[in-house]
């Protein structure tokens, strides 16, 4: 197998998983360098970036809050308003929504209560169906709520909105056409990257025709859905958000590599190895596997891996436009400039409506700006659906299988 090179300030962290320095003085560094770079005007995106691949990722939920949007260019000052009532209506693909969210339960904190489960699964359905209705040419895919979950768990309800639109029209966006063709064709890349590698494990798993179905939960999920421990979940959202749109098949790569032996020892039947890989380990050393993941980007980038000719046929949507979107960042204002600026914005629309009503507002338009008109009440009715849920006990297999014989009939 080739060595691959290691980046010698990946995090300090070496090829054994060893550190190379206090990791209490290494947190409190970041936890500053990741406060100055998003206080800077513009925003420092290439710190922020570095930070969330970096050991340990954006270390707490606060920070993510902060920085997840500035990854995704998303101005958390001008959210969009909570769903109304009328999202769900004649939405084609209502049903299906609901029953994927209704099979969600263990993407929920165990401690969660009940109710609250409940409450935060009604607003996972009207979530998807907004983004959605926003753009009409995305179609939804059987587990695109495991993204939209982990998103709404982190930053809520009208920040994930945001969040969920841009990944689906940028990172997330070839697996989001009418067919599969596009899925199976960034599934297509795994296989080079691990010729490249090791010929060897290549064609072991060339001549089981075990294919690249096992690691398609993986993918589409951002392997959400094949994770138990939401803290490893939470540190490779930090690394996919800040890198490019095909990490998650590089990292895909660097686990099968992980476990060549193990695959080696495998009989050469198509069942078993699929078997084998399809059951992601839950103790991987994921801090050591992202440095590897970015190293084999490096190595052998989608440009080199494209030539082949069983990629050359088709283009990926987010590959193309990740390098316009990568600039679109770079040019954000901090937090505390687009307060002023929105609260500036909303004083002069006050001053302009009282002119021409007569009347004073009774409550600051920059208020309404900031949270949306009127500030919906919490929708009581739909909220009271909890009991029903309750009988949404289904476990969700972690298996190719779980995607339903529909969408195993588009990959074969």
């Amino acid at each position: 197998m080739k060595r691959l090179k290691r980046k010698k300030e990946h995090a300090g962290a070496g090829l054994n998983g060893s550190v190379t320095r206090d990791p209490d003085c290494g947190r409190k560094q970041k936890l500053v360098e990741i406060q100055q770079a998003l206080i800077s005007d513009p925003v420092d995106i290439e710190t922020l970036r570095r930070a969330a691949a970096s050991k340990g990722g954006l270390l707490t939920d606060e920070l993510r809050r902060k920085v997840w949007p500035k990854l995704l260019n998303i101005n958390v000052y001008d959210l969009p308003h909570k769903p109304g009532r009328d999202v769900r209506e004649n939405h084609k693909d209502y049903n299906q929504v609901v029953l994927d969210v209704r099979r969600s339960m263990k993407r929920f904190p165990k401690c969660m209560p009940a109710s609250e489960r409940a409450v935060l699964q009604e607003q996972l359905i009207d979530i998807i169906l907004e983004v959605l209705k926003r753009t009409p040419q995305l179609h939804y895919y059987q587990g695109y709520h495991d993204v939209a979950v982990t998103l709404l768990l982190v930053v809520g309800e009208r920040m994930a909105i945001a969040l969920l639109d841009t990944l689906s029209n940028h990172h997330l966006r070839d697996f989001m056409d009418p067919t599969m063709d596009s899925t199976k064709h960034i599934l297509n890349y795994l296989m080079p990257i691990l010729e490249q590698v090791d010929t060897e494990l290549h064609d072991f798993m060339i001549r089981a025709e075990v294919g690249t179905i096992f690691a398609l939960s993986w993918l589409i999920t951002w392997y959400g859905h094949v994770l138990s421990d939401f803290k490893h979940t939470m540190r490779l959202y930090d690394f996919f958000l800040a890198s490019h749109p095909l990490m998650p098949i590089y990292l895909a790569a660097t686990i099968v590599l992980h476990r060549e032996k193990e695959v080696k020892k495998t009989e050469c039947d198509m069942a078993m190895v699929h078997h084998l890989l399809s059951r992601i380990p839950q103790d991987l050393p994921y801090e050591l596997l992202i440095g590897q993941a970015e190293d084999l980007l490096d190595q052998y980038p989608p440009s080199l891996l494209a030539k082949r000719a069983a990629l050359q046929s088709r283009k990926s949507l987010s590959i193309s436009t990740f390098q316009a979107f990568q600039f679109s960042t770079l040019h954000q204002r901090p937090d505390s400039v687009l307060q002023r600026l929105t609260k500036a914005q909303g004083s002069t629309n006050s001053r302009h409506a009282s002119r021409h009503s007569g009347q004073e507002a009774a409550l600051p338009r920059d208020r309404g700006q900031l949270w949306g008109k009127g500030n919906r009440m919490v929708r009581m009715a739909v909220w009271g659906l909890s009991a029903t849920l309750g009988a949404a006990v289904f476990a969700v297999a972690q298996t190719a299988m779980d995607w339903g014989p529909e969408v195993l009939q588009q990959l074969f």
